[in-house]
Order: structure tokens, then sequence, then C-alpha cells
């Protein structure tokens, strides 16, 4: 009788080892899949994506590569590598922004440009910064950082901060010092 226990204790013992031994396994496999949870839920490349509405293109944007974090509490989707946008209206002229990055935060409806970021209107409108946020549900565009614009009669502004309707015909500047070209006729 203190044989046949000493063996099935022997035999629970070395279960519970082998047990242990592949949960350490699992322990690892676990561990991978959690530091996977800050991983994008997608990714894509080479994206060429056009919006449209009653069939006329409203906007074409193209980047070599899309991160897509929808599945976070505050969802997002990056562009890490570069971003363009045109942006048509009715009449079908374009306007255009670049940034060498961009996040945009769906939740708030603010898309964030960094790196290298250029618009350029339909009427020859050139900004230039190194960020910029547009608000898509207001419909406005923003920074605190240093900013250039020229306008397409050669008036030129360099400024700290501004914000602007997205159409740039209010234009709210924080300070700025610049050229500004009149005509007599605007005196």
């Amino acid at each position: 009788m203190v044989k046949k226990r000493l063996v099935s204790q022997s035999i629970v013992a070395i279960l519970f080892v082998a047990m242990l031994f592949s949960c350490e396994g699992n322990l690892n496999e676990i561990n991978k899949y959690n530091q996977e949870v800050n991983a994008p839920q997608s990714v894509a490349n080479q994206i060429n994506l056009f919006y449209t509405d009653s069939g006329k293109v409203k906007a074409n944007l193209r980047s070599p590569k899309m991160q897509n974090y929808t599945s976070k509490n505050f969802e997002y989707k990056v562009f890490p590598i570069g971003v363009e946008v045109d942006f048509f209206d009715t009449d079908s002229t374009k306007n255009t922004i670049v940034a060498d990055s961009a996040i945009v935060h769906e939740s708030f409806d603010l898309i964030d440009m960094r790196n290298n970021v250029k618009i350029i209107t339909a009427d020859s409108v050139v900004l230039t910064t190194n960020q910029l946020y547009w608000d898509t549900k207001k419909e406005w565009v923003f920074t605190d950082r240093a900013y250039t614009i020229r306008l397409s009669n050669g008036t030129e502004n360099n400024g700290i901060g501004f914000d602007s309707n997205q159409d740039f015909t209010i234009f709210n500047s924080r300070s700025n010092t610049g050229i500004q070209i009149l005509k007599d006729s605007d005196l």
C-alpha cells in the first residue's frame, strides 16, 4: 500500500513538473503576444486612396505606408514615411498638402502633419512649416511652430503660430515679419 502511494505521488510529481515546463513555454508565447499589443492592427503599403462624393473625386491620398491602430481606445492611423493629399474643389482646382509623416486621430477629427509640411493652393499660395494641425470637422488649420507663407503676388511672411480656415481666406498670425507687395490702387 505504501509502495502504491509512493508510486502515485511520484507520478503526480512528474506530471506537475512536466506541466510547469509546458507552462513556461506557453508563458513565453503569451509574453510574445503581449509585446505585439502595441503593434498596428494592420499595415498597408503603396496607398493610393480616392475620396468621392456623389461621383466626384474630392481628395486623393498617396503614401508609401499606413499603420492602422483603430483597435485602440483612441483610434488613429500613422503615415510614418510621408503622405501627399490632393483636394479638389467643385471647379476642379487642386490644393496639395505634403508632409514627411502624419497621424490621423479619428476620434478627434484631427490630423497632425509633421516635418517638412508644405501646402500649395490652387492660387499658388505656398505655406511651409514643421508641424501643422488640421481640424477636419471645423475645417481649420493651425500651428504654434515657425512658418513661412508666400502669396502668388510675391508677398512673403515669416511667423510663429497661426490659425486659418482651410481655404486660407481667414488667416490669423500670432507674430510675423515679411514683405508686403501693394499696388497703388490698394492704398
